[in-house]
């Protein structure tokens, strides 16, 4: 007994109870944020569900750190098939629910599940066990394609799903991982003048109507307020709305009465601006700066360059989707279907998230070779 309370103490000594707090806080937050916007639906189910998965995540978290890193990585081949075979799946049997374009989703029976979300957390292990593998040599052509190969694959395959903002998430989280890899700077300068130059491709012949549309409408949203501008511009109203301290939980003129389109999931951010206002909205980003902050210092103590490069795929993955969903919520960027970490509804996602976190935990509690306890 005395034994394994001595493992469970030196357990809860070396996680990262920083940022563990961090994103339960963060997630509190979101609960409370998906409660008020989806109160006027009625229904606390939005809310559960968050709840729950938000205490699954936690547990999930926590169960992941509890192995070596390296466990993972070592069964990459694994964690590929775990990653990718759902998502083909979708190609046969996926469905899209209520307010989706795509059909991206799985139905579970009990909930709908994105494949995506997991294949993220599936790619960060097989992508930085791939790099780690061959770092050395990283420069080299024929080092350097297998690995662009690797990376551009789940890109190539959400764009056939539909689905270009998760692709575009994947591609950033493929790029700054290379990045951090030590790729050559000129590698990033010739795919970078070649995206240049087959940009007036992909935005004629790669993206539908609908995409470009969307492009458009964030250069003039008035002119279209009642078609693709229509949901950014009630999101400007209600941001307007907010001020600097809101107009109070709860109380938000467009937010309890549905006012805004996926103001629970994609524009959470601006629900959260009506009615808590600048500081509500300040209060989110120094949260979740926090987070990304803590994850690159778990990447730079580590010694173990498989870790460094799983905490760098979290971080990318996270930066990626704030930029993104932040980008959409003040009219910036084209509203591409991409949810706020942490807080955005969707239990599943904010599952699969803490997939992600947990191994975070188990880099930190690893980052040397080995820990050495008295008791050992």
């Amino acid at each position: 007994m005395g034994r394994l309370l001595g493992r469970i103490a030196d357990f809860i000594r070396e996680t990262d109870k920083i940022l563990l707090i961090l994103c339960t806080t963060a997630s509190l937050y979101g609960v409370f944020a998906v409660f008020s916007s989806t109160r006027f639906e009625s229904s606390v189910r939005p809310t559960f569900v968050q709840a729950f998965c938000l205490c699954a995540g936690i547990g999930a978290a926590l169960f992941i750190s509890a192995f070596n890193f390296t466990n993972y990585t070592r069964r990459w081949l694994l964690a590929a098939i775990l990653g990718v075979v759902p998502v083909i799946l979708t190609f046969f049997i996926g469905i899209a629910p209520a307010g989706t374009d795509d059909k991206a989703w799985l139905d579970l029976g009990f909930t709908a599940f994105q494949p995506s979300e997991l294949m993220k957390i599936c790619f960060i292990i097989t992508f930085s066990a791939h790099l780690s593998s061959v770092k050395d040599k990283i420069n080299k052509p024929s080092v350097l394609l297998p690995a662009c190969l690797h990376g551009g694959f789940p890109v190539v395959l959400i764009i056939l799903q539909g689905d270009f903002g998760t692709a575009l998430v994947f591609a950033a989280m493929f790029i700054i991982m290379l990045w951090s890899a030590g790729v050559s700077w000129k590698y990033f300068v010739g795919a970078f003048s070649a995206l240049l130059v087959a940009s007036p491709f992909i935005y004629f012949f790669l993206l539908n109507d609908e995409h470009r549309a969307r492009i458009v409408s964030i250069f003039n949203l008035e002119a279209d307020i009642q078609g693709d501008g229509y949901q950014q511009y009630r999101g400007r109203v209600a941001l307007a709305n907010g001020g600097f301290f809101g107009q109070g939980y709860l109380k938000g003129s467009l937010t309890q009465a549905g006012g805004v389109p996926e103001g629970h999931n994609d524009f959470i951010f601006v629900s959260i601006g009506e009615e808590l206002g600048f500081l509500g909205c300040i209060a989110v980003l120094i949260l979740l700066a926090a987070i990304c902050l803590r994850i690159l210092r778990i990447a730079a103590i580590c010694r173990n360059e498989s870790g460094k490069l799983i905490c760098i795929g979290i971080f990318s993955m996270l930066f990626a989707q704030i930029i993104i969903n932040i980008g959409m919520c003040i009219s910036v960027l084209p509203v591409i279907g991409i949810t706020l970490p942490f807080f955005s509804a969707g239990g599943t996602s904010l599952l699969t998230l803490y997939l992600g976190i947990g191994l975070a935990l188990s880099v930190y509690k690893n980052r040397n070779s080995r820990t050495i306890y008295l008791h050992d």
